[in-house]
């Protein structure tokens, strides 16, 4: 049971949690370019507060402007053209990378309704057959949809929400060929293999079947801001036009999605804000019926809602920081109507609950790990699940079977490759369904892992996750990666990743730095890293980079630093205020122009955000944010190299965000260099994916072009040094 919330996150999907884009094809002419495209600057005045800032670039917020795109592509090009000499370094880690890949492969089906579900991938195609088998994994295969024939003829695609109508017969799903978050909604009838004409656009990927097999609710967001705002129901057959608006979100701090509980009891419609949520429910089989809500949203009140047994289970966080779960009659509301399942602990964040018939499974984390908890609903038996690493992550997977007495979960460390698991929860026992294959071979005992504590500049307690081969590792010899991000109360997990293998093979180590502004070490964490505490953040993460020096994990000229999207704020401002400390820097899709953007309410997440970050039309939260705003406070000093990646498409940071700051850097560059300081040994990349989102090229073979341009990145700097 997890809340929907849209924010700047960017996912842990690629090799080092970041994504970045390769560089695209440049014609022969501008290949001759060995020199920074010029931008030209236009003066525009922003008065606030008595301030008159002055944007030289803000122009560049002209998505569709001739200059601004031949700008990009002359960026593109000079990249490529700087870079030109690790070509042949790309192709060996692209080569290298995608060897490692099971190339014909099958995630492990899961068991609903009378089908066996489940997606495979075959050699040579970019994504998913989505694919079902009735009653046995022996019967014969049934393809419900093969994205590789959807995917035809687009440079991006993405496929997303696939749900089942409860009998089985109607397939739900989205697709995304831009990447905005702008989906269309289709669904294929399963029967006769045909997609029905009731398709809508655009969508923004929540929906949830009602019992009678023909009722869809689905939200769409704001065209402008895309903030998810609006819910529908639409009968099959009936033209998409006539579809009935059933709840629109008036408040522009929040967004909305509706979705299924787990018993299919229950449709639930969630509104919710960085620091408060509001819950509606409809029967399933009612679904002319009006959702109820279930207890009205307060200020700093937080709860998502699952069904058992007729009563509702709230995690919440009324009067627990770290959340505690409650639960009472389907129909009582207010939190003096609840009781106590699972009470609050100052040590321990409640994350979710995963409702069976007889068992209550929990994930909780201490100490920035998180654990599984086992509890019978008859109180007979309470246990937790234990783990062997210093740092892994682990969380429960697909569990459609209601009335099991079985566990699915996934756990991988640094160290181990991701495997799916099967635990009896009333026998304790457990057997492995599949071990994510390493092709070629991969012997976790060849790398070590620790988990060291940091001491930040206030004192707290910071801990860092880290990995390197054992036979690579030497005092002080190392060149070190260090990963952050710190914002939205997102823990970092520490997870497997092949692609980090060409890496850690070359004698890298790869850490994590676990900051403030996520949630690893529970709520407080979280509420000291953001709003008017945001610089702990970055603060933390420059004393984790400090101790990698002083306890001789790498040389002061051999540490680099990675994150994206907020986590790009987060590479900004360090650099900012220890320009001296990073070797090369990687930010991707950096969120980086903090004022502009939070100034602006009609670009994609600004209104929800401002619990996160602050509201820059009240002076406080202003001049907070103009303290620590990368673009605001870029200064002429040597900057560390950089490789800066965004995609024009992009719905959570604007392209131009990215664009800005580079042409800003690069003024600031030659400003440097009148000064005499040695700025032109500086490297400054910006790389735009003219066809993609916020999230990279689309495919899992172009995703590891990405990851080959990232790491010939940082080996050629690595490199360049020794």
């Amino acid at each position: 049971m997890q809340s929907i919330v849209n924010f700047r996150v960017l996912p842990m999907l690629t090799a080092l949690a970041v994504s970045a884009f390769f560089v695209p094809s440049m014609n022969p002419s501008q290949a001759q370019n060995n020199t920074p495209p010029d931008v030209r600057p236009i003066p525009h005045t922003t008065e606030v507060h008595g301030d008159s800032l002055v944007d030289p670039y803000f122009w560049l917020n002209q998505r569709e402007n001739p200059e601004v795109l031949d700008y990009l592509r002359a960026e593109n090009a000079y990249a490529e053209a700087k870079l030109a000499h690790t070509k042949e370094l790309q192709t060996k880690l692209f080569e290298e990378m995608k060897g490692r890949i099971k190339e014909d492969d099958r995630n492990v089906p899961y068991f609903s309704k009378g089908y066996w579900y489940y997606s495979r991938v075959q050699k040579g195609l970019d994504y998913a057959v989505y694919c079902r088998r009735k009653g046995s994994m022996d019967s014969q295969e049934e393809i419900m949809l093969d994205a590789n024939h959807y995917a035809k003829g687009h440079e991006f695609f993405n496929v997303a929400g696939l749900q089942v109508s409860p009998n089985n017969r109607y397939l739900l799903f989205f697709t995304d060929t831009v990447g905005r978050r702008q989906y269309t909604l289709c669904i294929k009838d399963l029967l006769t293999g045909i997609d029905l004409p009731d398709q809508v656009f655009p969508a923004n990927g929540s929906a949830a079947w009602a019992a009678d097999n023909q009722t869809i609710f689905f939200g769409t967001s704001d065209a402008q801001t895309l903030r998810a705002d609006c819910i529908w129901k639409h009968r099959l057959g009936q033209e998409t036009a006539r579809k009935q608006l059933i709840f629109k979100e008036s408040d522009e701090t929040f967004s909305t999605y509706v979705f299924a509980g787990k018993s299919e009891n229950f449709l639930y419609i969630l509104s919710s804000s960085t620091l408060s949520s509001e819950q509606r429910y409809l029967s399933a089989d009612q679904p002319d019926g009006a959702f109820t809500v279930i207890t009205p949203r307060q200020k700093d009140l937080l709860y998502s809602v699952e069904d058992y047994n007729k009563e509702f289970y709230f995690l919440t966080n009324h009067q627990a920081l770290n959340f505690k779960l409650m639960k009472a009659a389907v129909g009582l509301s207010t939190p003096a109507q609840w009781n106590e399942v699972i009470p609050h602990r100052p040590k321990v964040r409640l994350e979710s609950i995963e409702i069976f018939k007889n068992f209550l499974v929990i994930e909780e984390r201490e100490a920035g790990l998180k654990r599984l908890r086992v509890r019978r609903w008859d109180g007979t038996d309470d246990h937790y699940l234990t783990f062997p690493d210093p740092a892994y992550t682990v969380g429960t997977e697909i569990n459609k079977d209601y009335n099991s007495g079985e566990l699915r979960y996934s756990y991988s460390s640094l160290t181990t490759p991701t495997r799916i698991v099967a635990y009896d929860m009333t026998k304790r026992s457990e057997h492995i369904l599949k071990t994510q294959e390493v092709v070629g071979g991969h012997e976790p005992s060849a790398y070590q892992s620790e988990r060291i504590w940091v001491k930040a500049s206030d004192g707290t307690e910071i801990p860092i996750s880290l990995v390197y081969k054992k036979e690579m590792r030497r005092s002080g010899g190392n060149p070190t990666l260090l990963y952050g991000y710190g914002s939205y109360g997102i823990t970092m997990e520490a997870y497997f990743s092949m692609n980090r293998l060409s890496l850690l093979d070359r004698g890298w180590v790869f850490a994590i730095a676990h900051i403030r502004g996520g949630e690893e070490m529970g709520r407080a964490w979280y509420e000291d890293g953001k709003l008017l505490k945001k610089k702990n953040t970055f603060t933390d993460f420059i004393a984790c980079g400090e101790t990698m020096l002083s306890r001789g994990y790498c040389e002061p000229d051999q540490l680099y630093a990675m994150g994206g999207s907020a986590g790009g704020l987060l590479m900004g401002a360090v650099m900012n205020m220890r320009p001296d400390l990073w070797k090369g820097v990687i930010a991707g899709v950096p969120f980086v122009d903090v004022i502009n953007t939070m100034l602006d309410a009609s670009i994609p997440l600004t209104t929800s955000e401002y619990d996160e970050w602050g509201n820059p039309n009240e002076e406080t939260y202003y001049r907070y944010m103009l303290s620590y705003s990368p673009y605001d406070n870029v200064r002429p000093v040597v900057y560390p190299n950089l490789l800066v990646t965004t995609g024009l498409h992009d719905s959570q940071v604007q392209y131009w965000e990215p664009a800005k700051w580079v042409a800003k850097l690069r003024d600031v560059q030659e400003q440097a260099v009148a000064q005499g300081l040695p700025a032109a040994e500086r490297r400054i990349y910006l790389v735009t994916d003219m066809e993609a989102g916020h999230g990279g090229k689309s495919g899992r073979y172009n995703a590891l072009k990405d990851d080959a341009l990232e790491f010939a990145f940082l080996l050629d700097l690595a490199a360049a040094q020794r």
